[in-house]
């Protein structure tokens, strides 16, 4: 039966209870619309990306026992399964019931008909070389020929049957009973045992590339094993011999096991109270809901200027965080949070905040704060990564491909805290680390990180997550997915928004708490933060007060606005410093003016400034003798010339400008070629030159009649515009800076798997040439082996602006 087949059984075997909790934890399974539609269901289950999504949120014993069932392939019974676990003791034998049926809830494994377990034909591909083991005899035959087949069982000692299945039965008869193969190995030569030995400790390798011509030679001992079957070639005879898994096994020995680890690390534990994890928790909290309200009313203010490349660079994150005196990594956390939570969006060249904006900033701290908790705990990115895989700087919203592992490394952390006893925590979050990797083993740190997860942790420590080595109750909420739970406490933890301000004499102003979005926008127009966190600081200058002027608020409605949050009268230097830098305001002014208009006549200046035929002009008086005109000098000129006036212009020196007209000549006329007085030969080499410049009109009407249509324009909208294969118009749709000839060219190496050389610009800017093999196209996403950093890399189609043929220089 196939693994479709076989879970189809099963699921239509399970009572309602069972079925909805394995929908329930198979979020991406949807309900069946009738009882019927069972084998639909199964298909949805082992869809490919469908178990893709589930492995990454998998502990540690589940993976070990998926990959053990990967390996040795099933069906296979559940007792074999313990002796390959070595878990056969009745604690590690209870552990792995219970793992059976947690990855039975999540339909990767599941019992069949017969009492044994089947498996998703997907979760087979999941690992390339699960447990070290290459693959089993059955699959490498596949490309052994019949007299090779042969060859092997005479050298075996077996004789050989007379078909091809019959022998390929009994070569795999043979390599399933360990002793025997065991029994071989043992016969062979030094060298061979040497070299099965040595491979059988090392991952298998598999080159992906054929070498034409005669096989290289075979090395030590390798002949010997080949005749045998204890390693296998393919058909061609090229590439390394592989190793057939029940090969290894065999010289593994029988009291191998595979790692089997059902039960967590034992992390060492400190006492903690709850008083003591809410309190920090809540100072966290605070501090970073404060931040939050800063950085995001200074991208209000100013919205921050987005690169070329794509995302904020580090001029502009640097600005940020001084205007809202908050650490580089609050500031990236902030602002991809509120980009995922919908409050900022790319507008034009710029990232400015929403209407939804708006909204939330007129909102209480609590509700602001449980919003952007919700998303950071979604994000598929680290939001604090500073650097990109080639530790270039990353710029922060550069719209990076989403990370599963950093993801599932957020779960993980928070996961691994919740397993803690209560009233204990670890004495350093980083000794979570171990029970981290247990809990998410495909959990990825970032590439910035020192120790692993360390840029995890403390994005935890800065949201008020993980308090005290401990989980806070904002994390058990988030871990739960409790909305209306996380906003319960986050109102108890943080207190409303505070409406008043206390001045000192030393012209600074302090809001604890988290201050309201009237009072920040106040005390940030006119004077400027020094601190933020539970307690913000603001001080007042010359300057600061001089910016509030100058953005038109007045003398009067600054003390009265400042008044109103203080409570009371304001300190006396803060009001003689508003009436003093008020009073020197404006002293000094600066009128726009195209050109100056001024002579020696107060009166003629005063004719010009009420003729009504000079309007246009806008002509005003700044002295008896002087007019500022808004219009141009020429434009002036003209307009006083016309009404009868003489005006003279002036150069920048104050000297009169010559107004000298150049005269006008005609275009040169090449004069007309002579041929008179040239020798016969050079006329003859004259008028063959002539003749092979002139234009055939018949022979170009003929070119153009002939040549080939022109290639249109690529239309991802299907508006009319032809493409050759759908990957054509998604890779256009996608790469709006390709040519059509490029988009051609990189599209017919995704279908043909040929590499290719594209230009690359990444997210820091940087411009680099990069050869791609083994690409696979996920819009707007092309995933491929970088041969430049030798390993796989995601690149985002629209930042390939070019592409070459592999090879080509």
């Amino acid at each position: 039966m196939t693994s479709r087949s076989t879970l189809t059984a099963w699921l239509a075997g399970l009572d309602a209870p069972r079925l909805a909790r394995v929908l329930g934890i198979r979020k991406d399974a949807a309900v069946p619309p009738e009882p019927r539609s069972m084998e639909e269901l199964a298909e949805r289950l082992l869809r490919p990306g469908s178990v893709a999504l589930v492995l990454p949120q998998l502990a540690l014993p589940y993976l070990q026992v998926a990959k053990v069932l990967a390996a040795l392939g099933t069906p296979l019974s559940r007792g074999a399964l313990a002796r390959a676990l070595g878990a056969t003791a009745p604690a590690a034998a209870r552990s792995l019931d219970g793992v059976l049926v947690a990855l039975a809830d999540h339909a990767l494994v599941w019992p069949d008909g017969d009492g044994k377990l089947a498996m998703a034909a997907p979760l087979r591909k999941a690992w390339d070389a699960p447990l070290g083991l290459d693959a089993p005899m059955e699959e490498l035959l596949e490309g052994v020929t019949s007299e090779e087949l042969r060859g092997m069982l005479v050298a075996l000692g077996i004789k050989p049957p007379g078909t091809r299945q019959h022998r390929t039965t009994a070569v795999l008869e043979h390599h399933g009973d360990q002793q025997r193969v065991a029994t071989v190995i043992a016969n062979a030569p030094s060298a061979t045992r040497r070299l099965l030995e040595r491979r059988a400790k090392s991952a298998p390798r598999h080159t992906e590339f054929v070498a034409f011509g005669a096989p290289g030679a075979d090395s030590p001992g390798e002949r010997w094993a080949l005749d045998r079957g204890l390693l296998v070639r393919n058909r061609h005879g090229y590439g390394q011999a592989r190793m057939p898994a029940e090969v290894t096994l065999a010289l593994r020995g029988p009291d191998w096991s595979a790692p089997f680890e059902p039960f967590p690390p034992v992390a060492k534990l400190v006492p903690v109270t709850a008083a003591e994890v809410d309190r920090e928790a809540m100072a966290a909290a605070a501090a970073f809901a404060a931040q939050a309200a800063s950085v995001l009313s200074a991208s209000s203010s100013a919205p921050p200027a987005k690169l070329k490349s794509g995302g904020i660079g580090a001029r502009e994150l640097a600005r940020i965080a001084k205007a809202a005196q908050a650490d580089g990594a609050v500031v990236r956390i902030i602002l991809e949070t509120a980009y995922s939570a919908g409050l900022l969006a790319v507008d034009g060249d710029r990232v400015a905040p929403t209407e939804e904006y708006d909204t939330w900033t007129a909102r209480e701290p609590a509700e602001r704060f449980a919003e952007l908790l919700q998303a950071w705990w979604s994000l598929g990115l680290t939001p604090s990564q500073a650097r990109d895989k080639d530790n270039k700087a990353q710029p922060a919203l550069a719209g990076t491909p989403p990370c599963d592992g950093c993801l599932q490394a957020r779960h993980g952390l928070l996961a691994a805290a919740a397993m803690l006893p209560e009233g204990q925590g670890v004495k350093a979050a980083t000794d979570l680390v171990p029970l981290v990797t247990w809990h998410r083993p495909l959990a990825h740190s970032s590439t910035q990180d020192e120790t692993p997860l360390a840029a995890a942790i403390r994005e935890a420590e800065l949201l008020g997550v993980i308090a005290r080595g401990a989980l806070s109750p904002l994390g058990a909420a988030l871990s739960a997915d409790d909305t209306e739970g996380l906003t319960t406490v986050c109102r108890r933890l943080l207190p409303e928004a505070t409406e008043t301000a206390r001045f000192g004499g030393d012209l600074t102003a302090v809001v604890t708490g988290t201050p309201s979005v009237r009072v920040a926008e106040l005390l940030d127009a006119t004077a400027a933060r020094e601190t933020s966190g539970t307690a913000s600081v603001w001080r007042f200058s010359a300057d600061s007060v001089r910016l509030a002027l100058d953005a038109g608020h007045t003398a009067g409605e600054i003390s009265a606005e400042l008044t109103a949050i203080a409570g009371g009268a304001l300190p006396q230097p803060l009001s003689y410093l508003i009436a003093d830098t008020s009073r020197r305001h404006g002293q000094v002014r600066i009128t726009p003016a195209a050109c100056v208009v001024h002579g020696e006549e107060p009166a003629l200046l005063a004719e010009l400034a009420t003729h009504r035929g000079l309007a246009a002009l806008g002509l005003r008086h700044l002295a008896p003798t002087v007019l500022v005109s808004g219009s141009p000098l020429d434009q002036t000129l003209a307009t006083l010339r016309a009404q009868g006036y003489a005006p003279v212009a002036e150069a920048t020196d104050g000297t009169v400008r010559i107004e000298k007209v150049p005269p006008q000549r005609a275009a040169t006329v090449p004069a007309p070629r002579k041929t008179r007085g040239r020798t016969g030969p050079e006329r003859r080499a004259y008028h063959a030159a002539e003749a092979s410049t002139a234009v055939d009109s018949s022979a170009m009407a003929a070119r153009l009649l002939t040549a080939p249509l022109t290639a249109p324009e690529p239309d991802p909208f299907g508006t009319g515009g032809p493409f050759p294969t759908d990957t054509e118009e998604i890779v256009a749709g996608y790469a709006k800076q390709l040519t059509y000839t490029d988009v051609r060219q990189l599209a017919h190496a995704i279908d043909a798997g040929t590499a290719i050389r594209v230009a690359y610009v990444a997210a820091s800017g940087s411009h680099t040439v990069r050869t791609l093999s083994r690409l696979g196209l996920d819009p707007p996403y092309l995933e491929a082996w970088c041969h430049l950093r030798d390993a796989e890399r995601v690149f985002t189609l629209s930042r390939i602006h070019g592409v070459m043929p592999e090879g080509h220089g």
